[in-house]
């Protein structure tokens, strides 16, 4: 088992699986929509993430959760940009999660390190030229289509190689707009066209993922869709989604053993001590070989 978790350039070297907040400024998202709807809640939020062992924070304005329709680019920026702005200027290594271009320059304008887009570059055409003129990271994303129809997209007769396979392109595209390959993180896109068995498939390939792509791998499974049907006992519904940050937390140990770059949480503690956890029996085990 390799517990390489890859290094991005242009950002902190973790060691060990690094773990991503997550603060949406919006009133819809899946889990946590309304919370922190207005600028000084939201940072207030950034900062206690931070304050439990959040080692970076993604700054989303709007909702990718099924079914949801877009908000517009006006509204996209004013909700975003100050978050922004206020926890970058307070230390904060932070991405926004934005499938505009618009948005994205706004944003590491005002301080962002990262640009988190759930289309890979492929909803706004000027978002890798973007991207790459800025020369910041850049989170391809398996994505195929908007999220008002995307669950009729989740069909698939091999999932984890045609989900490679499509990252791949999306990996290339970015590459021959100029953004540089060691900026590049994949992610799987768990819970974008996946069914519940889609994304358990693809939590147990993240090390296929990472050897297959060559790249860093961020795992955002937080509450989402396929862990409430893992957790839903026999005649009963699943768990609401603010219910699910115990099974959140074990898919963050999953990853981290297997050699995910990041993992993206609603609720940090648990995820921050799981991969904390992985990293010191690593050493461990480690330490044990060496001892023979």
């Amino acid at each position: 088992m390799s517990y390489s978790h890859g290094h991005v350039s242009g950002l902190p070297r973790w060691d060990r699986c690094a773990v991503m907040g997550v603060v949406n400024i919006t009133p819809d998202s899946f889990s946590d929509g309304g919370r922190w709807f207005d600028a000084e809640s939201a940072v207030k939020r950034g900062m206690d993430l931070v304050a439990e062992g959040a080692d970076l924070i993604d700054v989303g304005g709007e909702s990718t959760r099924p079914g949801a329709t877009r908000v517009d680019e006006a509204e996209e920026l004013r909700r975003v940009v100050p978050v922004v702005r206020e926890l970058a200027g307070l230390g904060v290594v932070v991405s926004v999660d934005t499938m505009r271009a618009s948005v994205a320059r706004a944003s590491v304008a005002a301080g962002a390190h990262l640009v988190n887009d759930v289309s890979g570059g492929r909803a706004d055409p000027a978002m890798v030229p973007a991207v790459a003129a800025a020369g910041v990271p850049f989170v391809v994303m398996h994505w195929r289509g908007q999220s008002i129809d995307m669950n009729d997209r989740a069909v698939y007769a091999d999932v984890v190689g045609e989900v490679v396979a499509e990252l791949r392109t999306s990996v290339e595209r970015a590459v021959a707009g100029g953004i540089d390959p060691k900026r590049l993180i994949a992610d799987p896109g768990l819970g974008f066209a996946k069914q519940a068995e889609h994304d358990l498939a693809l939590v147990a390939a993240t090390g296929r993922l990472r050897a297959e792509l060559g790249l860093p791998v961020l795992i955002a499974a937080s509450r989402k869709r396929f862990l409430g049907r893992a957790l839903a006992r026999p005649g009963a519904a699943p768990p609401p989604a603010r219910e699910r940050d115990a099974a959140t937390a074990a898919v963050s140990a999953l990853a981290a053993h297997a050699g995910a770059w990041a993992v993206r949480v609603h609720e940090v503690r648990a995820s921050a001590d799981a991969v904390r956890v992985v990293r010191a029996v690593a050493g461990a085990a480690g330490a044990a070989g060496g001892a023979r």
